[in-house]
């Protein structure tokens, strides 16, 4: 009784709409998609860009010169030497400039490594310039390395050998599914659980804090209701709206990759398509048990509050107290075992990672849901014993 009163009073409210099903169902899903859209799409592009470059000292090394001077993407901007070369860079007539120094050619053909200067802005795309650039100075190195070994007339096998003795050959035992999974995996737990913390936020407030301000719960205390069933029907309201939450946005997320994930990257999408119904099952049971520890928490928290305002101050920082396990499931290193298992929060994240991978040990699986579940039934028995004392419930 106290549920469907407490739920029915919930959907008249517009602000619980919004963030019960608009956010999961639309905003975050797109606002991923069209992040993830406009990165890649940036990314091309800078990789495509036009690099302007000035080149300084050219007649010391003509052929490097003339290296720069064929390859596409690469245009020169002839400057005077008496131009600040920071100054160009930084009003943007040039992206790098390159310096080479006397007696380049003289030093490369007496068999010494010269150096090369590269200018450029390593705060603004820095890591693609030096790429682009790398990646042109590469063939000239390897143009001289060749050149420089023909004269000891190897065979093409001696030639590999001096150049690499040792080759790695790379073969990995992660699948596909693996590799990508462990990237999307790793971002699914940090917007399911902020999901399903933020759409019981609101509503955990009205609960309590909400009915002390409007004068309400005196009266419902006076009602002939044993306040264990008072403690469940307000649980279970917020059990089903941060649950509710969070699979709306398992299956919007899902619709949305399945559907635009090949725009995004073929790998990608090609990982979406191996995740069946129940690979989406097992993360919504992870999905139970966290949002009833929110629910107890949330709860405890507005019935302790002696105001709305108290009480929004009051779940703020729970925010940070749980995005901290989430990002730590994301660190390298941190595995699903037996210790990490044990952690709250940090189990539950690792779990779905698992699961996204395809790599999910159900021994593990099932210790996770185990524990989360006892420690959800400890935190609604305190919250039940914090509802019984009248000094939480009428504190000064």
């Amino acid at each position: 009784m106290v549920y469907l009163k407490e739920m029915r009073s919930l959907l008249r409210d517009r602000k619980t709409l919004i963030f019960t099903i608009l956010i999961p169902i639309f905003a975050m899903p797109l606002i991923g998609f069209g992040f993830a859209y406009v990165a890649q799409s940036m990314n091309a592009r800078a990789q495509a860009q036009e690099i302007k470059y000035a080149i300084f000292g050219a007649h010391n090394a003509p052929a490097v010169a003339a290296l720069f001077a064929r390859e596409s993407g690469f245009r020169t901007v002839p400057l005077d030497k008496s131009v600040n070369i920071k100054d160009a860079i930084g009003d943007g007539r040039i992206k790098v400039a390159f310096n080479l120094p006397e007696r380049f050619d003289e030093v490369i053909n007496s068999s010494q490594q010269a150096g090369l200067e590269l200018h450029f802005n390593s705060a603004d795309a820095g890591d693609i310039v030096r790429k682009r650039v790398g990646a042109v100075v590469e063939k000239y190195n390897s143009a001289l390395r060749q050149k420089a070994l023909a004269d000891f007339k190897l065979t093409p096998p001696q030639l590999a050998f001096v150049l690499n003795p040792v080759r790695l050959d790379e073969r990995s035992t992660a699948n596909q599914r693996e590799r990508i999974g462990a990237l999307i995996g790793g971002m699914l737990p940090y917007f399911l659980l902020f999901v399903c913390l933020l759409a019981a936020t609101y509503p955990a407030i009205d609960l309590g804090a909400g009915e002390k301000e409007a004068g309400t719960l005196e009266t419902l205390l006076l009602a002939p209701i044993a306040r264990s069933e008072l403690v469940m029907g307000k649980f279970m309201v917020l059990f089903s709206v941060g649950l509710a939450a969070a699979l709306l946005m398992v299956t919007s997320l899902g619709v949305v990759l399945r559907f635009f994930a090949a725009r995004i990257d073929a790998d990608l999408a090609a990982v979406v398509s191996t995740l069946g119904l129940g690979d989406l099952a097992l993360v919504g049971l992870m999905l139970v048990p966290t949002a009833a520890i929110f629910a107890s928490v949330l709860l405890a928290m507005s019935i302790y509050a002696k105001s709305y305002k108290e009480a929004t101050g009051m779940m703020q920082p729970l925010v940070m107290v749980t995005i901290l396990p989430v990002v730590l499931a994301m660190v390298p290193g941190v595995e699903l075992n037996w210790l990490w298992a044990s952690v709250p929060l940090t189990n539950i994240a690792l779990a779905m990672k698992e699961i996204v991978k395809g790599t999910m040990d159900y021994q593990k699986f099932l210790m996770i849901l185990f524990s989360s579940s006892v420690i959800a039934a400890l935190l609604l028995a305190w919250c039940r014993n914090w509802f019984g004392r009248e000094q939480v419930l009428f504190r000064d």
